[in-house]
């Protein structure tokens, strides 16, 4: 392993360890032991999944208690608007216009954390619990600390994640999800050995539940892996010139074409009208929270079908087949049996649509068979299936940049030194 990587590996540890650090970091004015006490009757909706998110930074209200998903969130925003409107969206495709591009999704993030902070604050105000009131101090005052200390957060965390992906390895958001995701994973084991000990569960109950996550990170892997390479013929022309060039000779398509957006999507807009209604006494309103429990089975179901639709509906965003068919036929490059052009969009429609079928019944089991599994076992499941995706799917792409890197040290030595 060369200099140059190890550097960059610790960078990236050390921005990490920078973003945990600020998972403790409070906003003042606010009693911790009343958060705590929501958080812990709220781990199973859309407040536990914001809270595992965010690395527990949450039930703490740190200073990153947003964590990242307001960049997130204008990013998606930003694809959507760019895929509806041609002028946004050849911004993506020029260097000057990338910029821009980058800096409306900046500024677009300071307007979601400060109206997300608001929220906050304001609900903080009338938060349920029996250990007294959350907010320590007058709320004119709290709210302009609130926002100014989550906004300081939010921009700092990705100041963080653009330097990891600039001088360290691997996407820097992506890997601050991915941190703040596994900082749970001892205290679920603590918690575990705990029940094991007590008697709550037995040993075949976990080894089930170890089997369960070892099948769970198997399939994924496979999966995530797994592509479509569809073969691509150049003229002799373009061979002759880039003779000394690598030319790709296949067009990957993945099967998984959506990444995790579909799971975060479907599990928010099902979490979020359990959360609302689950404070209310009226008996209809009762039936309707009992309905959309996050452990029952209509909820699953729902989510099924939600992962399913937002899959297709985000590939269709994310591949865009026109534009491919484009750059092949101005490369001089042409599908074999196929014509160059529209033709060549329809084929490679036809083969993602396929693609996208099969992967969004991937994701829909991926975020659904655990609870089953676990319902049929009677064992908790800490992180549930789109966790474990997201875990899985950024510690793949890690691997596949420090694998290319130390390719790259190979050949910069054998391009030095010589055979």
């Amino acid at each position: 392993m060369s200099k140059g990587l190890i550097n960059k590996i610790l960078v990236t540890l050390g921005f990490l360890l920078a973003y945990r650090i600020l998972a403790y970091v409070p906003v003042p004015g606010v009693d911790a032991s009343v958060i705590a006490d929501f958080f812990s009757n709220n781990k199973d909706n859309v407040f536990g999944m914001f809270n595992m998110f965010s690395g527990n930074a949450m039930e703490r209200l740190s200073v990153i208690s947003l964590g990242i998903m307001p960049y997130i969130t204008a990013s998606i925003i930003m694809e959507l608007v760019a895929a509806t409107f041609p002028s946004i969206g050849k911004l993506k495709k020029e260097r000057d216009g990338m910029v821009k591009y980058m800096q409306i999704i900046r500024y677009a993030t300071i307007l979601i954390t400060v109206v997300q902070a608001v929220g906050v604050a304001i609900g903080l105000q009338s938060l349920p619990s029996s250990g007294g009131s959350a907010i320590m101090l007058n709320m004119p005052v709290f709210i302009s600390i609130c926002v100014a200390s989550m906004l300081a957060g939010t921009m700092l965390l990705m100041w963080i994640g653009e330097q990891i992906t600039q001088k360290g390895i691997g996407n820097g958001i992506s890997l601050i999800i991915f941190a703040g995701i596994v900082s749970a994973i001892p205290s679920a084991i603590g918690n575990t050995v705990q029940m094991v000990n007590s008697g709550e569960i037995n040993v075949f109950h976990l080894i089930g539940l170890v089997a369960i996550i070892l099948a769970t990170v198997g399939v994924i892997i496979y999966v995530e892996l797994g592509e479509r390479r569809i073969p691509v013929s150049y003229s002799r022309k373009v061979m002759l010139q880039n003779q000394n060039k690598r030319v790709m000779n296949f067009i990957p398509i993945k099967v998984n074409l959506s990444g995790v957006i579909p799971a975060i999507f479907a599990s928010a807009l099902l979490m979020f009208p359990f959360t609302l209604l689950q404070s209310s006494t009226n008996d209809v309103v009762r039936t309707i929270v009992d309905f959309l429990s996050p452990t029952g089975y209509a909820f699953n179901v729902l989510m099924f079908l939600a992962v399913v639709f937002f899959s297709f509906f985000y590939a269709s965003i994310a591949f865009n087949s026109k534009d491919i068919s484009e750059n092949l036929k101005r490369q001089g490059g042409f599908i074999p049996g196929v014509r160059p052009g529209s033709a060549t969009a329809e084929f490679l429609n036809t083969v993602a649509s396929r693609l996208t079928f099969s992967g969004a019944i991937y994701l829909g089991l991926v975020a659904t068979l655990p609870w089953i599994f676990v319902k049929g076992i009677g064992i908790p499941f800490y992180f549930g299936g789109t966790a474990v995706l997201i875990v899985v799917q950024v510690a793949l792409d890690t691997m596949r940049k420090i694998e290319a890197q130390m390719y790259m040290s190979k050949y910069d030595t054998l391009s030095a030194t010589g055979f």
